[in-house]
């Protein structure tokens, strides 16, 4: 299976009366394909994974293996709280088809390094899906150390790992840990051309729900080692970036679905709507000068 390059965070379009809006994600996945992007991430944190009712995350990711069709890799978010649900949750994730799970850092428990360890080789061992790990601590309370990673990276069904903290010694420690069977993707999009000059073989972007043929030309150049190809692509898209650190993901990315004719910005509570001022007007500036750039090269 190759994960790599880059990857989508996909969001969850929702309708006005808080319905899955099944129409609506079929052109966000369509959007991604059409965009270069090279793997699909269906009910992780930016999809709401946790605002959905169980019926729902089996009818999101049913529907996307079915659109994707084999084309690119499908990951579900399958990470919970606790090691038998997140067991349970990969299960049913892969007999809807999934190709990987992202398994999150269990959250507001704050297991022990020992525990996040024990945790993983549990759903290794039991989920019967290759396992990508999923660490961003700002979310969940919890830091899974580079040694503990060092100490899961060889268990056959361990993939990988998203890592979201973008710190550069963070960064280099991760690197080290590559290999044949072993991936890094960085999990944060301003610090993810660094990331991959560094040696991560992609990212899982939220960002690229909205620009992905401008993220897959970052991936591209900083994979490659371009280093000039990489300011120059991250600088195009800086202030996208810029505009969507306004408000908790995903509730700025959601905002700039309607600008490109992909489904609502509803999310759910307790999330909210982007408000209608000087925030939106900045990403609907942002998304607005990266579509004059791309028609002007086009």
């Amino acid at each position: 299976m190759n994960i790599r390059g880059s990857i989508c965070a996909l969001v969850t379009p929702f309708a006005a009366d808080g319905a899955l809006d099944l129409p609506a994600f079929g052109r966000v996945i369509d959007y991604q394909l059409a965009g270069g992007t090279q793997a699909l991430v269906v009910a992780g944190s930016t999809g709401e994974a946790h605002m959905l009712e169980h019926d729902e995350f089996d009818r999101l990711l049913a529907y996307a293996v079915e659109r994707v069709a084999g084309r690119v890799p499908v990951i579900a978010g399958t990470g919970e709280a606790g090691t038998v649900k997140t067991i349970a949750l990969t299960r049913r994730a892969k007999a809807l088809g999934a190709d990987a799970a992202l398994v999150v850092v269990p959250y507001y428990v704050r297991p022990t390094q020992e525990g996040l360890r024990r945790h993983y080789l549990d759903v290794a061992d039991h989920g019967e899906l290759p396992v990508l790990m999923y660490n961003v601590p700002s979310r969940t309370g919890s830091d899974l150390l580079p040694e503990t990673v060092a100490s899961l990276r060889e268990h056959p069904a361990i993939i990988g790992i998203k890592e979201a903290r973008g710190d550069r010694e963070r960064i280099l420690a991760l690197a080290e840990l590559v290999g044949p069977d072993f991936v890094y993707l960085s999990g944060d999009d301003d610090s993810a051309g660094e990331a991959m000059l560094a040696g991560a073989v992609g990212t899982i972007s939220v960002v690229v729900n909205l620009v992905p043929q401008a993220f897959r030309a970052l991936c591209d150049a900083a994979i490659a080692g371009d280093k000039t190809g990489t300011a120059r692509c991250h600088a195009t898209i800086e202030p996208l970036l810029q505009a969507l650190n306004c408000a908790p993901n995903p509730i700025a990315v959601k905002a700039g679905l309607p600008v490109l004719g992909l489904g609502l910005a509803v999310p759910r509570l307790p999330l909210v709507e982007l408000n209608d001022g000087p925030d939106r007007a900045r990403l609907h500036q942002a998304l607005s000068s990266l579509a004059s750039l791309a028609t002007a090269a086009a």
